[in-house]
């Protein structure tokens, strides 16, 4: 299944995110051990740019993996993320039209 992750962050959490910005991606790169994989993902601003959360586009099994995956994710982990909502997708969801996941597959 395809799953819409939205994570938005405390405030002033700049410093924070760069700390953990490496982990963060290498969670991303291996799918949080496997749970999931990460189709596309960015971070989210405000109006005026600043850094407010990310997101991401899962594929996995079923919503508590993609609970688990943003649950394990660096940026959770250290408190950053304030809230997670998780939002499935349609079967007509249009996945082969992102070319290159973020997470490498093995």
């Amino acid at each position: 299944m395809f799953v819409l992750m939205v994570c938005l962050h405390h405030p002033d959490q700049d410093a924070a995110r760069d700390t953990h910005r490496p982990a963060h991606r290498d969670w991303v790169r291996s799918g949080g051990d496997d749970l999931a994989v990460v189709m596309i993902g960015s971070a989210l601003l405000d109006e005026a740019g600043r850094a407010i959360g990310n997101f991401g586009i899962l594929e996995t099994a079923n919503l508590d993996q993609a609970r688990a995956f943003a649950e394990g994710d660096p940026f959770h982990r250290a408190g950053i993320v304030a809230s997670i909502a998780l939002t499935p997708l349609p079967d007509t969801f249009q996945a082969h039209r992102i070319s290159e996941p973020m997470t490498v597959r093995g």
